[in-house]
């Protein structure tokens, strides 16, 4: 072991370490101490960017909610920054992990965040819009506050990296492939691969399928850690409905309205911010919404919802034949762990293949780690609460401890 390793391994060892989860629109934080398993010492959520913004937050046993004038992301993290300066947490951090949600064909592992780094991921802001640059900024705003402390990018396609190459090679052109890097990253893999890992721990499963369902949807099948297929792919836009985003769509649409003189600029603002959901409905891209107008008989709600289950009942169905069947079905994020009304309708009529929801424990589970399938079923089903921000400090631990760096 060089001595530098040995440094990095007795810093990230006894110093806590803060991780930045940047989301659409949220910003999660926690602070983690790092042992043998990373332990939460606080965190928490900026929503609602603008003037109606908040910091839920959780620190040395107190809860609190904040009301903030935070606008945009780097706001929002110079809030939670100035919160841990006041708690006495700021200046103990030995490093800063941040999750980013594109990482290209060349970062395939968590990296640590140099200036060329950074120019490198600037080049991909396009193929992840709502995500990659808010998380640069985040970046660069912690770079500039705490200096010297070490910045650790953990990326989301990261888990997807070796798909297998049929599934990740589009049946396109072989010159678009090679000269624009054209094909299947998949994304949510930090969130994909924690459900997958609670997952087998909890079921003892080899064949899994996770989903992901939150303001960004995705699916995937992963065989034994390893992931083999998953919905979205050379950006965030393909694959299940989602709550601003289409997901699957015929690209003649796209080439049908460019001849109507449709900007590239106008059509890529109405495929990430108002499609998707809020397209179907006509009235919110919020499932919460949806499901109450729809109760109170809003046609666009109930077109919605009905879309939304459908798409994912239809990726879920492919999956376990990818898969050769399942053991295990495993439900994450906002929807999947607060909505059990989608849950059920999802996996309705599927007894033919081992799926069966009991109504009971399905309608008393929200937010909570639980199995929702019946106890005679051959499928597993369960809820799991995503950590990411675990996840991440996981990863920048291992990073650390490698030294883990990219030449540009």
């Amino acid at each position: 072991m060089s001595a530098r390793t040995g440094e990095a391994n007795a810093m990230a060892s006894s110093r806590p370490v803060l991780v930045f989860n940047c989301g659409s629109s949220s910003l999660k934080f926690g602070l983690f101490e790092l042992p043998e398993e990373p332990v939460a010492m606080a965190h928490g959520t900026v929503s609602d960017f603008g003037t109606q913004a908040t910091l839920d937050w959780t620190c040395r046993g107190q809860q609190r909610r904040e009301p903030l004038a935070a606008r945009d992301h780097v706001q929002a993290a110079q809030a939670v920054l100035g919160l841990l300066a006041r708690h006495d947490l700021l200046a103990g951090i030995s490093a800063v992990g941040h999750r980013v949600v594109h990482g290209g064909e060349h970062f395939s592992a968590p990296v640590r965040v140099t200036d060329a780094v950074l120019g490198r991921l600037d080049s991909l802001n396009g193929l992840a819009p709502l995500h990659n640059p808010s998380a640069l900024a985040v970046i660069r705003e912690c770079r500039g506050r705490l200096g010297e402390v070490p910045a650790v990018a953990v990326f989301d396609t990261a888990f997807f990296h070796a798909l297998p190459e049929h599934v990740m090679a589009y049946a396109l052109p072989a010159e678009w492939r090679r000269e624009f890097g054209i094909r299947r990253y998949g994304f949510h893999g930090i969130a994909h691969r924690y459900l997958d890992q609670r997952g087998r721990a909890v079921s003892g499963a080899g064949r899994v399928v996770t989903l992901q369902l939150g303001h960004g949807c995705s699916i995937a099948a992963i065989q034994d850690g390893r992931p083999v297929e998953t919905s979205m792919g050379f950006t965030p836009l393909e694959g299940l409905v989602m709550a601003t985003r289409p997901g699957d769509v015929d690209p003649g649409v796209l080439l049908h309205l460019g001849g109507q003189g449709w900007s590239t600029a106008r059509l890529e603002t109405a495929l990430n911010h108002h499609s998707g959901l809020l397209g179907l409905s006509g009235a919110s891209a919020d499932m919460r919404e949806l499901l109450a107008l729809e109760a109170q008989g809003h046609a666009g709600a109930g077109l919605a919802i009905t879309a939304f289950c459908h798409r994912a009942r239809k990726y879920l169905g492919a999956y376990i034949a990818v898969l050769g069947g399942v053991e295990a079905i495993v439900f994450g994020g906002g929807i999947g762990e607060h909505a059990p009304s989608i849950r059920q309708r999802i996996c309705a009529n599927m007894a033919w293949c081992g799926i069966q929801i009991d109504a009971a424990a399905n309608a008393a589970v929200g937010g909570v780690e639980a199995r929702i399938s019946t106890t005679d079923a051959g499928v597993g089903v369960w809820v799991v609460p995503v950590n990411e921000e675990l996840q991440i400090a996981r990863e920048l631990r291992a990073c650390l401890a490698a030294q883990t760096e990219i030449q540009p």
